[in-house]
């Protein structure tokens, strides 16, 4: 059984997912290496956690995100360090922009989400400039690269409700090439990105986990047996250091392509 995922509460979201999605970013855009002044499109922004990156890391001449969550923009609004990005609410798979009027569209953990990705994919090439760059990363589902594989592949040993997007085959890498190359992008490479994040402890996994969108909301409901069976398992599972850290490493795949001069 799964439910789909949602993300409207940005402060859990930051905490279960942002900080992955930021390192994975940072070499993210280590690839894309983008000169200064641009103009960005970041699609699918979420409350904001890579959209920060783009502001730190890139120099941009200007920034717009575009999200379906209305809490997860009213998150990212909030945040000073964001206050020159401009917010919409809409559509990835019909964005509310004119023909190429940005230089770099991305889409930062998003593509699986798309109901129709290659619709997702051709309305980021149609607003981005001839010449400019259209790239994603999104962590390789079908491969066990999602951050929080373990604990899904637990819950689904325990027959429980797992969260699950609608298309997570459009984040394998084969899948990526084809996306880009049907759209019509030139130079379309691909690269695989991973990362890894420590934990101070299980309770602090397990804390993160219990606030996340989606799946945290199962988990509390869980019957104290159940959760607490949940539990044992993933102790068993979760590697954990000498001072009881808990260090593992996800994987995205990763996209990048020119719209044809």
């Amino acid at each position: 059984m799964t439910t789909p995922i949602r993300f409207d509460d940005g402060g859990a979201y930051d905490r279960y997912m942002g900080q992955w999605s930021q390192l994975a970013g940072h070499a993210f855009l280590d690839w894309l290496a983008p000169p200064p002044g641009l103009r960005w499109l970041d699609v699918g922004c979420g409350n904001g956690a890579f959209t920060g990156l783009i502001l730190e890391r890139a120099a941009p001449g200007s920034v717009d995100g575009i999200d379906l969550s209305e809490a997860q923009l009213a998150y990212a609004r909030s945040q000073s360090g964001l206050r020159m990005v401009r917010f919409h609410h809409g559509d990835a798979m019909g964005l509310p922009f004119g023909n190429t009027i940005f230089d770099v569209a991305v889409m930062p953990l998003v593509i699986f989400f798309v109901p129709v990705p290659h619709r997702g994919v051709a309305e980021i090439v149609r607003v981005t400039a001839p010449g400019g760059l259209v790239a994603a990363y999104a962590w390789d589902m079908p491969g066990g690269g999602f951050p929080y594989d373990a604990l899904f592949a637990e819950m689904r040993e325990m027959a429980l409700e797992v969260p699950e997007a609608p298309n997570p085959d459009a984040s394998r890498v084969d899948q990526l090439h084809e996306l880009w190359t049907t759209a019509g992008l030139t130079s379309v490479s691909t690269r695989e990105i991973s990362v890894q994040r420590t934990f101070a402890g299980f309770d602090d996994f397990w804390a993160t986990i219990l606030g996340a969108p989606s799946v945290g909301a199962i988990l509390r409901g869980l019957p104290p047996a159940r959760g607490g069976d949940l539990q044992t398992r993933l102790r068993t599972k979760l590697p954990r250091a000498a001072d009881g850290s808990i260090t593992y490493s996800a994987r995205a795949n990763a996209v990048k392509g020119r719209v044809p001069r």
